[in-house]
């Protein structure tokens, strides 16, 4: 029988006390672990261990982690690979601009390492974020459908009528389940470059779908200072 391939985790982190708890809770769940110790080091290692997801923390020697995710969003060999920015408290507008750049989640100091591999474990089971395709993806959740062909959402088997733009916001977060996106990110992909752009648009929204939801509103979860997310199924 053909061994199992270990997923390869890099840990861009400085402070050696971190790194310790990451490799070692990481490696105990049966990932393979790649430390770096500076932006640099994490950039050299991003491209010649091809890992399968980036622990990155924000603040680094040399290369600061905003720009390490920066420089691996806009490389073509690097890009696809999914970003977790680890930040201490207080961080939010780095946060902010870490997923805008197209960090896919991340975890503020001081963590446990339960949580440490949860949303390690998360990221990795999303996979890349889905292009919109249109087409009659039909996505259930309990009680609740929000289905693309008939652009029907049903809750406890009652249809709800949506706008067209609280349709999309839906469908796109419901797509990415645990994946949290800022304002800005869902002005873009959800509401287009022709609507009246301020980011609070969205949070009139997120009102009108939680109403909408009843029991189900709590799906659409607020993540403090940043943006959205829709409730991972198993969290």
């Amino acid at each position: 029988m053909a061994a199992v391939k270990k997923e390869k985790i890099l840990v861009i982190e400085d402070e050696a006390d971190i790194l310790e708890v990451m490799e070692y809770n990481l490696t105990r769940e049966g990932f393979k672990v790649v430390a770096a110790r500076d932006g640099e080091e994490g950039l050299e290692k991003a491209k010649k261990e091809a890992p399968d997801l980036v622990l990155l923390d924000l603040m680094l020697p040399t290369i600061d982690g905003l720009e390490v995710c920066r420089q691996l969003k806009g490389d073509a060999v690097t890009r696809s690979i999914p970003v977790i920015m680890v930040t201490a408290k207080g961080e939010e507008s780095d946060i902010v601009l870490g997923l805008g750049i197209g960090a896919d989640d991340y975890i503020a100091k001081p963590f446990s390492p339960k949580e440490l591999v949860a949303r390690v474990k998360a990221v990795l089971r999303r996979g890349p974020l889905k292009e919109d395709r249109g087409g009659s993806e039909r996505i259930v959740r309990g009680g609740l459908v929000v289905d693309a062909g008939r652009h029907e959402v049903l809750v406890d088997d009652k249809a709800v009528v949506f706008t067209a733009t609280e349709f999309r916001l839906l469908h796109f977060l419901a797509r990415h389940p645990g994946r949290v996106f800022t304002r800005d990110h869902l002005l873009s992909r959800v509401i287009g470059e022709d609507a009246f752009v301020i980011d609070r648009n969205i949070d009139v929204h997120v009102r009108a779908l939680r109403r909408k939801l009843g029991p189900y509103r709590d799906l659409i979860e607020t993540i403090r200072g940043v943006g959205y997310r829709f409730k991972y199924e198993n969290e």
